[in-house]
């Protein structure tokens, strides 16, 4: 049995349907979101059961639920990173991973698990999965909720029992964010718009190093970053820790747009807005996600170059009266 939480989300759905393509339908998945309230993420899944969030400790409390469990995938989280409540994010994504995490060590079972890139904060130390989690000031509550576990985990790590892997995530796009709304990446958003309007608003520069549009950003396809979830469980060569999800390679805000418009046979035709004060102090204008270490212990290359992931997920998904994975 696997277990993969956030099963109804955007990483977590197309985690669960690629452990399907594989031929693992044994699956126990979890969201707070259940299938009744957002079905289309799920219609196409296959899995065995179906544990509501607010149920799964208890559930997974009982030995004989957890006797056949091989790997939690654990993706569940409040993502929304304008999200001002400290305590709920503190009590759904910091404390429920710990006790996720307690409950696999005393089993010994895997666990992987989402952090964030949103742990770098504004990125003047680097973005380097090898220095310690406590260098980082993030700028958001969203962020900080990531680096208390990643932090609180360091400290576990003489005592581990079975392989842990946090995995911090930089700016993912693809199929099945549909849902997410004002969090959905700029894909996304670029594809509605410029079929509606003709035209694509980016944010403009408020820094002088930086001209409109070249602000830049580590893009990373859904479908590479559930490809190495599952190549660490397959074959947990690299110890554990926390790694680096994401190309490797920063890229501009503009080149994502005109990736899109190509892909949707358009003229480029840019709207330029100013960023909105409530959030230009947080602006990151340069987040690149240093992949050596991941690299280093087997983990496949990144295959999905911007231009083709924005190609396959516009053509392949978006374009289709089903655009779900």
């Amino acid at each position: 049995m696997i277990l993969v939480t956030g099963s109804n989300g955007f990483i977590g759905s197309v985690l669960a349907r690629q452990l399907n393509d594989l031929g693992h339908k044994d699956l126990i998945v979890s969201d707070m979101v259940n299938k009744l309230t957002r079905p289309e993420l799920m219609a196409k899944m296959q899995y065995a059961k179906e544990i509501h969030a607010d149920q799964l400790i208890e559930f997974l409390s009982n030995d004989q639920n957890v006797d056949q469990l091989k790997v939690i995938f654990h993706m569940g989280a409040c993502s929304s990173t304008t999200e001002t409540d400290e305590a709920y994010l503190d009590r759904v994504n910091t404390n429920f991973t710990k006790q996720l995490f307690t409950i696999a060590q005393k089993r010994k079972i895997p666990f992987i698990y989402a952090s964030s890139a949103a742990v770098y904060g504004d990125g003047n130390k680097g973005f380097d999965d090898r220095g310690s989690s406590k260098d980082y000031q993030p700028l958001n509550l969203y962020g900080w909720s990531k680096l208390k576990f990643d932090v609180w985990l360091e400290d576990q790590m003489d005592q581990l029992t079975a392989p842990v892997y946090g995995l911090r995530f930089f700016n993912v796009y693809g199929p099945n964010e549909y849902f997410k709304e004002a969090m959905a990446s700029l894909v996304f958003k670029a594809f509605h718009q410029i079929n509606e309007t003709g035209r694509l608003k980016l944010f403009r520069s408020h820094r002088e190093d930086y001209k409109d549009g070249e602000q830049l950003r580590d893009f990373v396809y859904v479908k590479d970053i559930c490809r190495w979830m599952i190549e660490l469980y397959q074959n947990p060569q690299a110890p554990s820790g926390i790694y680096n999800m994401g190309y490797g390679q920063a890229r501009s805000w503009l080149d994502l747009a005109k990736a899109v418009f190509k892909a949707v046979d358009k003229s480029l035709d840019i709207d330029w807005i100013d960023i909105p004060e409530s959030i230009r102090q947080q602006y990151q204008y340069f987040t690149e996600a240093n992949i050596e270490k991941l690299q280093s212990h087997g983990l496949s290359s990144p295959q999905w170059s911007l231009e083709d992931g924005v190609t396959d997920y516009l053509k392949n998904y978006l374009s289709k009266d089903d655009p779900i994975l």
